[in-house]
């Protein structure tokens, strides 16, 4: 496996880098907005197309300094004095800019020249990779020569374009694909070793709840900015990390390490989320797009994690979060952080508010730790890999109706309008959510009570403890008797 070039989008907020980046990755990843500094951290894509080279893509926060730079000093290795956020959005920036191997430097036509285009193009000419300058906004080659032309000041040749309207972007890719280092033959050397790939988990929960500190522990760095004040994450942001994993094998529904088995490398992809608020709480617009960006997220991913703080208790929005992923057959499963910080006394009183939240899905489980220390963090990916591997479990039909007849037998089905609800047979129809359908002679006869008694029958017969499951009861034998 071998890792694709990198190519960063560096630039000043507002300038169009995130409407750049969703263009060039064919989708809506980053969240685009007429407010400057929306975007943060930095986040990857990949521009794929057919028959031409493939490479990553990073798109970074807006360097939101004064432009006439006079509390902020500039060296050879960037600027220097810069506090709170924009030091953490510099610092995820200039990461972006060590690992890319293409500069992409891009400013607003519309707008003009600013002081600080001219010190962020002779900052990126000091890192000796190649630099290209995108003049975008230029919507209309009739202007491209009246937008680009004070632009050539920065020694750089200006690639007019429109992310917006796609303007361009043909040139500005193929400009990029020129300046891609050589590509490696197999087998050379810097060819990165065999990964296995390993599940998409996104962090859900309220704001600073503590998801970018479980991001970041997880990949050993300070991938994430994080801070004390809420909303701090707004895109949802895809992290990946190899992690080595041993081998293991379910027991009774847990998985047990198996001892002198050598361990494996795993590619995980971890999605940091912004934090969800109340909906009467969420006044701005931006915040509106992190929301759905985030239960979007939550959604495709393979297993999701409700980071819970702790220090807070269970909130009402906490209660609603669940409600939501147990509606929506997601699998999940709740950490409870910051353990370490709450009162021992308290500890208690947190864990029985949680399990009464978690009445209505008690089948998921919960984990106390701490993202801080690293205490049981391990056991999230533990978990999440058993509870993956439950949702895609494939069990035969004789299986099936075996455990039906079973669970017939220890409680019969109660007595609706006079008759009982007959049941003939059972058959597994979908994996992630494992989805089950039983045949009987009317739905209409099965109470949700014994809807939910036949799951959780199925959970203990079927050795699926944990995974979402997805139960249905369909008419047959010509519908009702």
């Amino acid at each position: 496996m071998q890792t694709l070039p990198l190519v960063a989008l560096i630039g000043r907020p507002n300038v169009g880098k995130s409407t750049m980046f969703n263009r060039m990755v064919g989708r809506n990843r980053a969240i685009t907005h007429d407010r400057p500094g929306v975007t943060r951290d930095r986040m990857y894509g990949e521009v794929r197309r057919k028959g031409e080279r493939d490479f990553g893509l990073v798109d970074t926060g807006g360097f939101a300094l004064d432009d006439a730079g006079e509390s902020v000093r500039w060296d050879a290795k960037g600027p220097e004095g810069l506090k709170g956020f924009e030091a953490e959005v510099y610092e995820q920036a200039r990461i972006a800019l060590d690992e890319a191997d293409v500069l992409v430097l891009v400013v607003d036509g519309r707008e003009g020249m600013s002081p600080l285009d001219a010190r962020l193009a002779d900052h990126l000419r000091g890192s000796g990779k190649p630099v290209l300058l995108a003049v975008n906004k230029v919507d209309g080659e009739e202007r491209e020569s009246e937008l680009t032309a004070e632009f050539y000041a920065l020694g750089l040749e200006p690639i007019a374009v429109s992310a917006a309207h796609g303007m361009n972007m043909n040139g500005l890719l193929d400009a990029i694909r020129e300046r891609l280092p050589e590509e490696k033959e197999a087998g050379e050397e810097g060819e990165e070793p065999g990964v296995r790939t390993g599940l998409r988990i996104a962090m859900l929960g309220r704001p600073n709840a503590g998801k970018s500190s479980l991001v970041n522990r997880f990949v050993g760095g300070d991938r994430m900015i994080v801070s004390e004040l809420a909303g701090t994450t707004r895109d949802s942001v895809d992290v990946v990390a190899d992690i080595p994993i041993g081998h293991r094998k379910r027991k009774r529904g847990k998985p047990v390490a198996q001892p002198g088995e050598p361990e494996e490398l795993w590619r995980f992809t971890f999605v940091d989320t912004a934090g969800v608020r109340r909906r009467t709480k969420i006044t701005d617009e931006v915040e509106q797009f992190t929301v759905q960006a985030a239960l979007k997220s939550a959604r495709k991913a393979d297993v999701a994690v409700l980071v819970i703080d702790a220090l807070g208790g269970v909130a009402q929005q906490d209660k609603k979060l669940i409600s939501y992923l147990d509606r929506e057959k997601i699998a999940f499963l709740v950490f409870l952080n910051k353990m370490d910080m709450v009162e021992p006394a308290a500890r208690k009183k947190v864990v029985q508010d949680l399990e009464s939240a978690l009445s209505i899905c008690p089948h998921v489980p919960k984990i106390n730790g701490s993202a801080l220390t690293g205490y049981n963090v391990d056991e999230i990916l533990t978990m999440a890999r058993s509870i993956h591997e439950e949702a895609g479990t494939r069990i035969s039909t004789g299986v099936l109706n075996r455990a039906m007849s079973e669970a017939l037998s220890r409680h019969q089905a109660p007595v609706v309008k006079r008759r009982r609800a007959k049941f003939y047979y059972m058959t597994q129809t979908d994996v992630h959510p494992a989805t089950f359908v039983f045949f009987v002679n009317d739905p209409e006869r099965v109470k949700d009570s014994y809807a939910k008694y036949l799951e959780n029958q199925l959970r203990k017969l079927l050795g699926l403890p944990h995974a979402p499951l997805k139960v249905l009861f369909r008419p047959s034998h010509g519908g009702k008797e």
